[in-house]
Parts: C-alpha cells; sequence; structure tokens
C-alpha cells in the first residue's frame, strides 16, 4: 500500500469523525471460554482460537499461549501496524524492520509467594530495528508519532479505568 492508497482509504473515515465525533467512539471486545479440565481459556483472535494457559513459570508446561506473551505480541502488533501506516503517510520507506517488547516479571507476585512483589509487568522495552535510508530526524519523528498513535502503547503508558465483575450465564 502507498501513501496515496492509504490516504484514500483513511480520508472519508477522518472527515466523518470531524462531522460526528460520536461516530468514532467504538467499543472492541474480546471473549473466552474457561477450559472444562485444564487450567485454561480459550480466546478467538478474529483468525483462529487461541488457547491461553499457565506459564511455565507459574506452573503451565509450556504448551499453551502465555497471557503475558499475547500482551507484548499485542503491543508489537500495534506498534508495528501504527509505524508501517506513519511510514506510508510520511513516504519514508522501510525495507525491513523487527519490532520487539520485553517485559519483566516476578512471578512471586502472581503466585502469592510475597505480598510485597509486583503482579504483573514492572517494565517494558519496545524496540524498533529498522532498514531505511530515512534521516535520523525522520526516525524520531516517525517513532514519536508512532508512540502517540499506538493503541496498544498508549493504554499501557495511561491505564484507563478497569472494572471486574462477575454475570450470571444467559440460558
Amino acid at each position: 500500500m502507498d501513501r496515496e492508497e492509504l490516504q484514500s482509504i483513511q480520508a472519508p473515515l477522518k472527515s466523518r469523525y470531524l462531522d460526528d465525533p460520536a461516530s468514532a467512539l467504538i467499543t472492541l471486545r474480546a471473549e473466552g471460554q474457561l477450559g472444562s479440565e485444564a487450567v485454561s481459556c480459550s480466546v478467538g483472535t478474529g483468525r483462529a482460537m487461541v488457547e491461553a494457559g499457565l506459564h511455565p513459570a507459574s506452573g503451565g508446561e509450556g504448551t499453551l499461549a502465555c497471557s503475558g506473551d499475547m500482551l507484548l505480541q499485542a503491543l508489537v502488533a500495534c506498534a508495528g501496524v501504527t509505524l508501517r501506516s506513519v511510514a506510508t503517510n510520511r513516504d519514508i520507506a522501510i525495507e525491513a524492520g523487527t519490532v520487539r517488547a520485553e517485559g519483566d516479571l516476578d512471578f512471586r507476585g502472581t503466585m502469592a509467594v510475597d505480598r510485597e512483589a509486583p503482579v504483573g509487568f514492572s517494565s517494558i522495552r519496545l524496540t524498533f530495528e529498522l532498514t531505511t535510508s530515512a534521516t535520523e530526524d525522520e526516525l524520531d519523528a516517525m517513532l514519536k508519532a508512532t508512540e502517540r498513535y499506538c493503541v496498544v502503547y498508549q493504554t499501557l503508558a495511561h491505564p484507563p479505568t478497569v472494572n471486574m465483575s462477575r454475570a450470571r450465564p444467559q440460558n
């Protein structure tokens, strides 16, 4: 996809969102089914079902997807798509690229070994390795725009209000 094609696809959407801001408010949903015997949960990704389970550091066998890995994968995917979109809109050619996310966890927290240990990632590092002829200034501006417009990055950097509730199954 080139710059003109991307902009022609996005232009009517941007126009609609300017004219009718409420049309830009979208609710995304995800749903999973708890495993009947295994400590697992199957989640639909839109392309396939992913069965998530315990990480080996918390008793898993390593045969199921780990939700922590899935979080990092979502960050990599979102940041990669956002960076590619920014590059396309700026007419910056990227010949090759790798996006990598690493996150640090202390499993003492999630395993209830130490109540003082945090549950969740204590830090996440997102790195781009790009093969491009872009200047350092162009790369810095592209990275800044990617940080600004990446939904998953912004959600992690500025956590939303999250609520947990329970509901009875509907027959």
